[in-house]
């Protein structure tokens, strides 16, 4: 019986033993859930489709620190946004703002929409054009006049 026991404590022990990732997190529990708030809200560089507050990247822990001191030190969430802008560009906003510099990634979407469905279209009028309807001749007609009767009658 204590066989058995030590074979399952020993089947058991890398389960117990293993340890999670520990987070960063702020002393104030307020902080720490504003700045999370705001790091969603600011794109990770280096992992591009993942928010600063999610992203597990090196430069995004760093940008998290920057966020806790500088709310540590009294900034609003405004002048840490503007400060993260200033240092790395409009492309670290996931919502960036429509002015002269972003216009071209918000119009893109829509552009490149219109351009598909145009080329759909004129792919499907081409193909269409393409393809010649010829008539059944008299016994063709015949023979799938009696194809269909004949599934009719299993019916």
């Amino acid at each position: 019986m204590m066989k058995f026991f030590m074979i399952a404590l020993l089947c058991c022990w890398p389960v117990l033993s293993h340890a999670g990732e520990a987070k960063d997190v702020a002393d104030d529990p307020a902080i720490e859930k504003r700045m999370m708030h705001l790091a969603e809200k600011v794109r990770c560089l280096v992992c591009q489709s993942e928010p600063v507050a999610t992203s597990h990247s090196e430069w995004s822990s760093d940008v998290r620190a920057i966020m806790r001191e500088k709310m540590k030190a009294g900034a609003t969430d405004q002048e840490i946004m503007d400060m993260l802008v200033e240092r790395f560009g409009k492309s670290v906003l996931y919502d960036p703002p429509i002015d002269k510099e972003t216009i071209s990634l918000w119009l893109a979407p829509f552009i490149l929409l219109l351009l598909g469905g145009s080329v759909l279209i004129y792919q499907l009028r081409k193909r269409k054009n393409l393809i010649a309807e010829t008539p059944l001749s008299a016994e063709e007609s015949q023979r799938a006049a009696d194809l269909l009767n004949s599934t009719k009658e299993l019916q």
